[in-house]
């Protein structure tokens, strides 16, 4: 029987974190959304083996703020790259395409190719408790799905069909009357 994904996300983390103390690497600061622990600030708890029952907060902060910024980068990169489907370069992208890439260059996360399959990785959040990172899904007709990476306010970042590679609202008329769903993956952000 598998763990929970809350607890497998706890794993993870502290599997990455003895992983960055043990390699030295730590102190070259966060690496692809993961913790420097040699930092002020950085969790005592991670290098505690008998203290390993809850992220710090201000770990996961850091990797937000620095996950962010990652996502702001790639989206400088891509911005205005024209719509086609099946496209998988910037001279033209589809919106799962666009996500695929984007998760792997970011956090090396490699998600299926497809709309659908995508949204069956991670966990199911509550529109809510979005956070920077997470998947945002829509049902866009009968048989048609769009994706988008969330980057916080109300925003996410998608390769729309009409604009190209865009940053929209949630809060929009349309994509707000469109939302199907929200996934989290990233095993850095709190569940």
């Amino acid at each position: 029987m598998a763990p929970p994904p809350r607890l497998r996300s706890y794993r993870l983390i502290i599997i990455a974190a003895v992983l960055l103390a043990a390699s030295g690497c730590a102190s070259q600061g966060v690496q692809r959304g993961h913790a420097d622990l040699s930092r002020p600030g950085g969790s005592s708890k991670y290098r505690d083996k008998s203290r390993v029952d809850e992220p710090d907060p201000g770990m996961l902060s850091n990797a937000t703020a620095r996950l962010e910024e990652a996502l702001h980068r790639v989206y400088e990169r891509w911005a205005g790259t024209p719509y086609r489907y099946g496209g998988q370069s910037r001279n033209g992208v589809d919106c799962s395409s666009f996500v695929r890439q984007t998760m792997d260059t970011v956090e090396s996360y490699e998600l299926p190719r497809t709309t659908v399959q995508q949204a069956q990785v991670g966990m199911s959040i509550p529109r809510r408790d979005l956070e920077a990172g997470d998947l945002v899904f829509f049902k866009t007709g009968a048989l048609s799905h769009h994706v988008g990476i969330y980057l916080g306010q109300g925003r996410f970042m998608h390769a729309s069909s009409s604009q190209g590679v865009t940053i929209s609202r949630l809060d929009n008329v349309y994509w707000r009357n469109h939302y199907w769903q929200s996934r989290r993956i990233l095993a850095t952000r709190q569940m």
